[in-house]
């Protein structure tokens, strides 16, 4: 049952994501998830007296339209999980004004674009391993990552969420590699999850 439990969670943050949501009614709706859904990666023990996650406030300045340049090459990363070693291929870098970012898609079944970045709030007022825009392969398509035509991307760091690994040390995640790593403080999304 917990294939069919993981199954609707991510049909479920699909939709969410996909939904014509404003941000204050996405954050409303994935705090719902979280406080209910047994896939939840918030703790079991945790979830009665979950009150939210915490947020930055909305951010205009966290959203912004940067080019795209072609990447090559490829990251292995050890998940130490079941997962094991998950291949990463380098598709484009966006070249914004926080600094070069990497977009990577996921060498796996049926793939996924994924854009994890550490910024200079992470060990601070964020999770210290970073964060991520998007991860399509668990259903967060179009909010934190929209690519537009022209070659060009829109970034909005309101979408920046914790990876499940900063609820519960029971999730294996992978972190930002150094390539997506800028020193700008991101006030923006989520802030670190204190359970």
């Amino acid at each position: 049952m917990d294939d069919l439990e993981l199954a609707d969670w991510r049909e479920r943050v699909a939709r969410l994501y996909l939904s014509d949501a404003d941000l204050v009614g996405f954050r409303a709706g994935r705090d719902e998830l979280f406080a209910t859904h047994p896939q939840s990666p918030i703790p079991a023990a945790q979830r009665t007296d979950f009150s939210g996650v915490r947020y930055y406030p909305p951010n205009p300045d966290a959203v912004v339209e940067a080019p795209l340049r072609p990447a090559s090459g490829e990251l292995r990363i050890d998940t130490g999980g079941p997962d094991g070693v998950v291949a990463y291929r380098r598709v484009a870098v966006a070249e914004t004004p926080w600094g070069p970012l990497t977009l990577w898609w996921i060498e796996a079944y049926g793939g996924g674009l994924f854009v994890p970045l550490r910024d200079g709030t992470c060990g601070q007022d964020t999770y210290g391993g970073g964060r991520y825009l998007t991860d399509t392969v668990k259903g967060t398509f179009g909010r934190g990552v929209e690519l537009l035509p022209g070659d060009r991307v829109r970034l909005d760091a309101n979408y920046l969420y914790n990876p499940s690994c900063a609820y519960d040390d029971r999730w294996a995640c992978p972190l930002a590699p150094p390539e997506n790593r800028v020193d700008v403080p991101l006030r923006a999304g989520e802030l670190a999850y204190h359970g």
